[in-house]
């Protein structure tokens, strides 16, 4: 009657060893396996022959152990098969949880943001005029300016992109001319973050980070918090970038 736990202690074990692995992108020899999960080398390496049978861990030319192929294959084809705003939704509960505020996920598309995803704090939510699938002004809000910076890396970048059309602005705050945007965008790409302090909606702050889902160094768009001014400061908001980014990044949780 053990049989069945036995069998699901040693597929715990496996698991574990493949999670360890993970951590080691230049490779691990048995012996520092052993040591990193606390096992005795024959059933360490056990369990890595398992991984090296179904491809999912390999060794290199030096004998050190290593994810194999077919385990980045299914990551992915897993990873690159999922929307978007599927696998930012983890992201954006934390980030929700942690300030109770509304959180969002949008792209640049022309002279505006599509906001992909919307997750509103389970109370005290602040109705926003932001709809899943609906459009802003990029240069007034936090997330535009952000992916903006990115694009427009020169004043005669932003000029040509603002041209002869008047930019609106819905609040008294937001940016008017080429010279104003140009000044923020510069702003934000050396900060790494974009503001929007009641420039889109007034008696709301907004601040956004990158979201690198299909690029290492290319942001596929970008992830915000969207505040009351009098509950959420911008200051608050700015003062916590650091952590702000350690739950984009996976680094840290609520």
């Amino acid at each position: 009657m053990t049989e069945p736990d036995s069998r699901l202690v040693g597929a715990d074990r496996v698991l574990a060893v493949l999670a360890e692995l993970a951590r080691h992108p230049q490779g691990i020899g048995l012996e520092d396996m052993a040591r990193a999960m606390a096992s005795p080398k024959p059933t360490v390496h056990r369990c890595l022959a398992s991984l090296r049978r179904a491809g999912l861990a390999a060794q290199d030319g030096h004998g050190r152990y290593v994810l194999g192929d077919e385990f980045l294959r299914l990551a992915f084809a897993h990873h690159e098969a999922r929307p978007d705003h599927v696998r930012v939704l983890p992201v954006l509960r934390a980030l929700c949880e942690r300030y109770g505020e509304t959180v969002h996920y949008a792209t640049l598309d022309g002279r505006s943001v599509v906001y992909r995803s919307k997750l509103d704090p389970p109370s005290g939510a602040v109705r926003l005029t932001s709809v899943v699938g609906g459009r802003n002004p990029a240069h007034t809000t936090a997330v535009g300016k952000l992916l903006l910076s990115t694009v427009l890396e020169s004043e005669a970048a932003v000029r040509a992109w603002v041209g002869d059309t008047e930019l609106p602005t819905p609040t008294t705050r937001s940016v008017a001319t080429a010279g104003q945007l140009w000044d923020e965008l510069r702003i934000t790409r050396e900060r790494g973050f974009g503001v929007d302090d009641q420039e889109n909606e007034s008696g709301v702050n907004c601040l956004a980070v990158p979201a690198y889902l299909t690029s290492p160094t290319v942001p596929s768009g970008a992830i915000s918090i969207s505040g009351l001014a009098y509950r959420t400061p911008i200051e608050k908001l700015v003062g916590d970038v650091p952590a702000i980014l350690a739950i984009v990044a996976g680094r840290e949780t609520p």
